[in-house]
């Protein structure tokens, strides 16, 4: 029988369950299932009052049904990996989840950051963090915690893929590359930073101890492996559980020369180190120091993505619609924006109005009025300016990783959802100048499933030699400047 791994990739939007199966020749996927991941907003306090939280239990409850379902299509099932998006977490006392976890696009944080900025400095928090100010960090949801005087309620805070993996083993434990985005955890030592928790008063032993991708954590807990009909013999690997860790697994890079754009709900720009860069120019220019998997660094930022495009499509369609529910053809919407003849203007994908959820349309055209700019009127023509700022976004920040880096970008590799948008990566290649290798679309599943491989003995080797398996299964397709390009 040939052995295969899970991947329970969880996005901001949707999460999936794909099968995969490495070898020699290369790598095989199986999409088994796909379900919705909506945020839900939850009276608090005041009666005009809301706050926006994950449908956690309804996330657990399709990632248990996903999972039944690979189990009934492998032909031998040996692991299972999850990965998901970073900062959000689950509090439990005492094994018990305590509420429903917020979503990071709540707006609860203001005030904890200024509270966190009065014990330690904006400067300082990036000494010792190396993280890009964001207002959603989990340093700052903590925070916001400690002030509305849940936080001492809590014995543990699990992040989300964490908290997943506790629901499907019973054993609690950090990977390391999400840890690496809380804020909380030095990216000189890659341990948790305890005078910082300490300055901040977070309790010590929230987080549980921090592990590597790659390890085993444990094995399905009874009630689980009943309720997917496994029999027994999964285990559960972890991997780089922050899902731009495992794309950038799956980048197919060669080489110094190579940056790379994670495309999705955000946009992660950057560059693949062999340690971090905390330099005050990198915290000047907005990057951020992440762990990767194998013990590199990714040195990114973290910049408005696709969510543009989706939350104006959600707009058109109605409030209540997701992307199982529009009506809007987004290829038609593609060609037609692709057809726009007339120069677009463009506009800061990066302001702080475009991050809750909201009619993106209107907040978009309310930007130009503020700045005294004349705005798109068609749909075609405003779908053509979010991926023309959006790839000037990109141009601007490997412009920048140049810099502070000292590297010289040759080549852009473009992966996830975003890489199968042609006139996204075209834009890019044109407002870069540099060529453009996009693919693979299913990025995340990938590098989650080389992690669990390597660790199950399917395959071995390098990020290089993964790399070559992910080139081999996956060629990218190629956008070269375009020499008229403005």
């Amino acid at each position: 029988m040939v052995k295969q791994v899970a991947a329970v990739d969880l996005g901001a939007s949707s999460g999936r369950v794909i099968l995969g199966g490495v070898d020699a020749d290369g790598i095989r996927l199986r999409h088994v299932a796909r379900f919705p991941n909506r945020p839900v907003s939850l009276h608090e306090g005041a009666p005009d009052s809301a706050g926006l939280h994950w449908d956690t239990t309804g996330l657990w409850r399709s990632v248990v049904d996903g999972l039944g379902a690979a189990v009934r299509d492998a032909d031998d099932l040996v692991s299972i990996g999850v990965d998901s998006w970073a900062v959000d977490y689950g509090l439990l006392r005492a094994g018990r989840l305590i509420g429903a976890p917020y979503h990071y696009r709540d707006k609860r944080t203001a005030a904890a950051v200024a509270a966190v900025h009065k014990r330690i400095p904006t400067e300082a928090l990036f000494a010792r963090t190396g993280l890009q100010h964001l207002p959603f960090n989990t340093v700052f949801q903590l925070t916001s915690d400690r002030l509305a005087g849940t936080l001492p309620l809590a014995d543990r805070a699990l992040l989300m893929p964490d908290l997943l993996t506790w629901w499907l083993t019973g054993v609690e434990a950090t990977e390391a590359t999400n840890a690496s985005t809380t804020g909380l955890v030095s990216p000189i030592t890659g341990d948790l930073d305890l005078g910082l928790l300490d300055l901040l008063d977070i309790p010590r032993d929230l987080l549980a101890p921090l592990i590597a991708p790659g390890t085993t954590t444990g094995s399905l807990l009874p009630s689980v492996d009943n309720a997917i009909g496994a029999g027994g013999g999964v285990r559960v690997t972890a991997v780089g559980s922050h899902d731009t860790a495992s794309a950038v697994v799956a980048a197919p890079m060669t080489g110094d020369a190579a940056a790379y754009i994670s495309s999705g709900t955000w946009s992660l720009v950057g560059l693949e180190l062999d340690r971090p860069l905390l330099t005050e120019d990198a915290r000047l220019a907005g990057f951020t120091n992440e762990g990767g998997v194998d013990g590199t660094t990714r040195l990114l930022r973290n910049v408005s993505g696709l969510w543009l495009l989706s939350e104006s499509m959600r707009a058109w369609d109605g409030a209540g619609s997701t992307e199982f529910e529009r009506s809007s053809d987004l290829a038609t919407l593609l060609d037609e924006a692709a057809g726009v003849a007339e120069a677009v203007p463009t506009f800061d994908i990066q302001d702080p109005r475009f991050t809750p959820p909201g009619d993106m349309p209107e907040r978009i055209a309310g930007w130009f009025r503020d700045n005294d700019r004349p705005a798109p009127i068609t749909r075609a023509a405003l779908v053509r300016s979010i991926l023309e700022s959006l790839a000037e976004t990109y141009a601007a920040t490997l412009r920048d990783a140049e810099l502070i880096s000292g590297r010289s970008i040759r080549e852009v590799h473009v992966v996830g959802g975003g890489s199968q948008n042609a006139l996204l990566c075209q834009l890019t290649a044109d407002r870069t100048g540099l060529p453009v290798l996009a693919g693979p679309v299913e990025a995340t599943a990938i590098g989650n499933i080389l992690v669990q491989a390597r660790a199950q003995g399917l395959t071995s080797g390098s990020l290089e030699s993964l790399r070559s398996l992910v080139l081999q299964s996956y060629p990218p397709v190629r956008y070269l400047p375009r020499p008229h390009a403005r």
